[in-house]
């Protein structure tokens, strides 16, 4: 027993045994993982929409599109390394794998710098110009501020779980993960209900939580010398693994710049359906982060699985395990689409008591409901494609749905129906053009996918 409880803790090589019990085995602890980071800002929506006001829950959701915008240098920098990890774990090259990990955690401090010391300045102006509520503008500012100055720990967790994934251990980063959540939880209480610190407390407590996991990750991976080397000479940055992580990652940066960019576009739009419809947009985006969790592990999963292959040289075990993992994706998100059409007025009434809102709330998350069978086939295929690192074709495709499908039908359809009584149009815009981006990005997703080229884009293992 000891034994099988310790394997779980250890890298994982999935260049052998069946395709699909290699994905459903990383997934699943990542699914559980994903579900409770998204506890961290359902949680601070909860608190405050409880203890402080529906106010209060619009500007924690108000914030989202600028902290995201604000964090795109870390996805980029977690995608470029979790496909080198992934690649050179899969090619048994310890050297590469060591120098990877050492300059990825450089980069990240580096960048965490940057940002601590840039964000003060630009905060709020930002919320100005997305013409945020008067109201709330104070309270998104508190909010945005502290979460980035101590981005600190936000950024090493997601990067380190990364590393620990890309050997194929979900499971550390899961547990770290838990115990965070545990303490985001009873710090967002305390700071709320108990010192009346109000939304600020919420993004006090994030802040601290995260910095414990990412200590957890980081003590982690200073034990697993027999996998890589982690000293002072690896930290050292050099130009050949520094440009691998940029040229990897940037397309995923920029991939996640444009969506950010697009929902901070759309959040003018957002915000000027008053403070009801923000709050019950924010609402559904928290039921939307957990009923998108499975679609975003499974690609995480086919990211680390296909970079182990095409690491190891097996391609043909890349397409079996694709049409596997994409499968599994699509029962798991039409089994979400299920529940959220059948206890969608449940859902929603966990946030807040107001009538009005709940039913505004369900009604909206009900367009976007089959959209997330769309998003696992997308979420899939591309996370193959990345794995075998063609970054580039994701970014198109993203590029592509969100700046000339997502927001054009926005705001078209916010044109369109304007009437004196609705001088802003329908405020189902939102919903309706983000369904619309999902289903066609699936289906030129797939599409890129069957034309293969993206086998031919692994990294060069050995120089």
């Amino acid at each position: 027993m000891f034994q099988k409880i310790k394997k779980l803790f250890e890298p994982a090589d999935m260049t052998v045994g069946s395709p699909w019990k290699s994905i459903a085995m990383f997934s699943v602890p990542m699914i559980i993982g994903n579900v409770a980071q998204q506890l961290y800002s359902t949680v601070d929506s909860i608190v405050v929409g409880k203890y402080v006001g529906d106010n209060a829950l619009a500007a924690v959701g108000s914030a989202a599109p600028i902290l995201n915008m604000l964090y795109v240098l870390f996805i980029g920098i977690s995608a470029g390394v979790g496909i080198m990890v992934a690649q050179y774990f899969g090619a048994k090259s310890k050297e590469d794998l060591s120098e990877t990990i050492g300059n990825c955690i450089t980069v990240t401090a580096i960048c965490s710098l940057f940002l601590a010391v840039v964000s003060p300045f630009i905060i709020r102006p930002a919320l100005e110009m997305l013409n945020t509520p008067e109201s709330i503008i104070d309270w998104c500012d508190s909010y945005l501020l502290i979460s980035m100055v101590g981005a600190l720990g936000m950024a090493f967790y997601n990067i380190l779980s990364g590393v620990l994934r890309g050997m194929g251990d979900s499971f550390s980063a899961l547990l770290y993960l838990l115990v965070a959540t545990v303490l985001n939880i009873v710090l967002d209480i305390v700071f709320v209900a108990g010192f009346g610190l109000e939304v600020p407390g919420v993004a006090l407590a994030t802040v601290i939580a995260q910095a414990v996991s990412a200590l957890l990750c980081l003590r982690k991976l200073t034990k697993m010398g027999d996998v890589f080397e982690l000293n002072l000479e690896r930290l050292k940055p050099k130009e050949r693994y520094v440009k691998q992580i940029v040229s990897l990652g940037l397309p995923s940066g920029i991939t996640q710049a444009i969506f950010s960019s697009a929902m901070i576009i759309v959040q003018s739009l957002t915000n000027s359906f008053g403070e009801m419809f923000i709050a019950a947009n924010v609402i559904v985006m928290r039921v939307d982060g957990f009923a998108m969790m499975p679609n975003f592990s499974f690609g995480t999963a086919m990211t680390t699985y296909a970079g182990q292959n095409i690491g190891a040289g097996k391609i043909d075990r890349v397409t079996k395990g694709a049409k596997q993992g994409t499968l599994m994706a699509v029962g798991c998100s039409a089994t979400i689409t299920a529940i959220i059409l059948l206890f969608g007025k449940y859902l929603m009434g966990i946030f807040t008591d107001t009538a009005e809102l709940v039913e505004m709330s369900r009604y909206l998350m009900g367009i976007l409901a089959v959209g997330y069978i769309a998003m696992a086939v997308t979420q899939s295929l591309s996370g193959v494609m990345r794995g075998a690192g063609d970054t580039v074709t994701p970014m198109w495709i993203s590029l592509f749905t969100t700046v000339l499908v997502r927001v054009p039908i926005a705001y078209g359809i916010s044109f369109l129906t304007r009437t004196p009584e609705l001088p802003f149009g329908r405020f189902e815009c939102i919903q309706i053009s983000l369904l619309c981006s999902w289903c066609i990005g699936a289906i030129l997703t797939a599409i890129f996918y069957s034309k293969g080229k993206w086998k031919n884009k692994a990294i060069r293992i050995h120089k």
